[in-house]
C-alpha cells in the first residue's frame, strides 16, 4: 500500500499590506499593546468650573446637550471667552445668559481706529458698556508675536500687550474686577523649523508661526509683554491661558507665578502637552496648585471632558489620543492629589470669580 505524504509548503506572508516606506506620518495612529491600568472617568472626582470655553453651541438643543454633558461630569459653570463687543457681544450673552449662572460670558476689546488718537478711551467706554450689560471678565486676548488679534472685529497688528495705548483699559479691567485672559504665544514647537528634527512636527505644521511677518517678535519677547503687563498693571487678574505657552518649559511660567500675586494660568488644550512629561508637570502642579485654572477650549463633547480627567486624575500609563489632540506620542496620567485638584477645578476659580483672590 503506498501512503500519500502531504507537504506543507510554509510561506512567510506579510503582517501588513501597507509597505512601511509608504506610511505617512498624517496616518500614523499606533495603539499601545501594554497590559496596564486603563481608567475610564464618567465624572470628575470634585466640582468643577471650567474657566475656558467659547460658544461652540450656536442653538438652544446645542445648549441643552453641552449642558447635559456638564451635568454628566460635574461641572458647575463654563466661562466663555466671546473675543467680541458691540451687539456680538449682546447676541451671545442674550442668548448664553438664560441658563440660571451655568455659564458666564467675558468680553473682548474693541481695537477698531487702535492707531487712531483718543482710541484708549473709546475702548475703554465700550468695554464699561458690555460690563453694564453682563461681562465679568475679558477673554481671549490674543498675540502669537505680530500683535493682538483675537478681539473682534479688528486685530490690532503690532500692538502688543504692554502697550501704553493697553494700559488704561487694563487699569479699568481692575476697577471693575474683570479678569483678563490673555494667549500669549504658542508652544514652542510652532517656532521651530518644521522638520525632521521637530518633535511636535504635525501640529507644528498646522500651526506654525511665520516669523517672517514685519513687526514679528519671538516667544521670548512675547513672555516679557506679558510680564510687563501684568507688573504695571498689579490690581488687575490677569489668567496666562495654556500655561502661557510655555509648556515645553513650566519654569518659565513658574518664575512668573512667583514674582507676580496677581497672575494665574489656566492649563486649557495644552493636556497633550504637559502629559508625556508626568513627572516634571506634576511636580510643577502641585508646587503651584493655588494658582492654576482648570480648562478645556476643546469643544464641549463627553470623550474631550473623558480625556481631560483621565490625565488629571488617574496614573495610567502610555495611552494615546490622536484624534483629540493631533500628536503622535503617548500620554501619561498625572494623578494629582485630592487637595491640588479641588484647587484648580473650583476653589481657585471661585476666588477669581468672586473677586477675592
Amino acid at each position: 500500500m503506498v501512503l500519500g505524504v502531504i507537504i506543507f509548503i510554509f510561506t512567510p506572508q506579510r503582517l501588513s499590506a501597507q509597505d512601511i516606506n509608504d506610511l505617512k506620518l498624517k496616518d500614523y495612529r499606533p495603539e499601545s499593546i501594554y497590559n496596564v491600568p486603563k481608567t475610564s472617568i464618567s465624572k470628575a472626582k470634585f466640582p468643577v468650573i471650567d474657566m475656558h470655553s467659547h460658544a461652540y453651541a450656536q442653538s438652544k438643543e446645542d445648549i441643552d446637550l453641552w449642558i447635559q454633558n456638564m451635568d454628566a461630569f460635574g461641572i458647575e459653570k463654563t466661562i466663555l471667552l466671546t473675543y467680541q463687543t458691540g451687539e456680538a457681544f449682546d447676541s451671545i450673552y442674550d442668548l448664553y445668559n438664560q441658563y440660571d449662572g451655568r455659564f458666564e460670558i467675558w468680553c473682548g476689546f474693541d481695537y477698531t481706529g487702535y492707531n487712531e488718537e483718543g482710541w484708549s478711551e473709546k475702548a475703554v467706554a465700550e468695554l464699561i458698556r458690555c460690563h453694564k450689560k453682563g461681562a465679568r471678565g475679558i477673554g481671549e486676548l490674543g498675540d502669537k508675536g505680530y500683535g493682538l488679534l483675537y478681539s473682534k472685529p479688528t486685530p490690532a497688528h503690532g500692538m502688543h500687550l504692554d502697550d501704553e495705548r493697553m494700559r488704561p483699559l487694563l487699569e479699568k479691567c481692575g476697577e471693575l474686577n474683570m479678569p483678563v485672559n490673555v494667549h500669549i504665544a504658542e508652544p514652542y514647537w510652532m517656532y521651530e523649523p518644521i522638520d525632521e528634527k521637530n518633535d511636535g512636527l504635525m501640529n507644528a505644521g498646522n500651526w506654525r508661526i511665520d516669523t517672517s511677518k514685519p513687526g514679528y517678535i519671538n516667544h521670548e519677547q512675547l513672555i516679557q509683554t506679558l510680564e510687563n503687563a501684568v507688573k504695571n498693571n498689579s490690581n488687575t487678574t490677569f489668567i496666562a491661558c495654556h500655561y502661557a505657552n510655555c509648556s515645553y518649559d513650566l519654569d518659565i511660567l513658574g518664575n512668573l507665578l512667583d514674582l507676580y500675586p496677581n497672575l494665574y494660568a489656566d492649563i486649557s488644550a495644552r493636556y497633550a502637552e504637559v502629559a508625556p512629561v508626568p513627572r516634571r508637570t506634576r511636580k510643577f502642579i502641585e508646587q503651584y496648585s493655588g494658582r492654576l485654572l482648570y480648562g478645556t477650549d476643546m469643544g464641549f463633547n463627553k470623550k474631550m471632558y473623558e480625556i481631560t480627567f483621565r490625565i488629571l486624575e488617574t496614573a495610567d500609563e502610555h495611552f494615546y489620543e490622536i484624534e483629540q489632540f493631533n500628536y503622535h506620542w503617548p500620554l501619561y496620567g498625572l494623578n494629582l492629589s485630592d487637595r491640588t485638584l479641588k484647587k484648580i477645578y473650583y476653589e481657585n476659580a471661585k476666588k477669581i470669580l468672586d473677586g477675592s483672590n
